[in-house]
């Protein structure tokens, strides 16, 4: 049951991922992967929200795991810097790293204050 809930959430995060993916970058002339950054950072803020709130197992395997696991995208943010170094653009390789991973975990502390907010009683 639970590799069932992993694939349900999955079959709904990758699209989502690639179509969001695809409307930012559609909206920014840059070789900067603006739209895997913030496809990056609105899963890592998901990934903690739902990690700071009681959750059944079958939940997590569904929304942590599945959902947000195919949302987010490390290989796509891999290929991405590999290919602005490749290009020449060495600046926005770095800043791409920097950026992910200070927004990345940024956004994953604010949703864990997030949930710590709504269940404080």
């Amino acid at each position: 049951m639970t590799l069932l809930l992993v694939a349900v959430g999955a079959a709904v995060g990758a699209p989502l991922r690639y179509l969001t993916d695809r409307a930012i970058q559609a909206r920014h002339d840059s070789v900067f992967p603006w739209g895997t950054l913030i496809v990056n950072m609105i899963s890592s803020l998901l990934v903690g929200l739902l990690a700071g709130l009681p959750a059944d197992p079958a939940v997590t395997a569904l929304l942590n795991t599945g959902f947000c696991g195919a949302l987010s995208t490390y290989s796509t943010f891999s290929y991405e810097t590999l290919r602005l170094m490749q290009a020449g653009a060495r600046f926005y390789a770095l800043v791409n790293i920097a950026a992910s991973v200070v927004a990345g975990v940024g956004a994953a502390a604010c949703g864990l204050m997030l949930a710590h907010s709504l269940t404080v009683r």
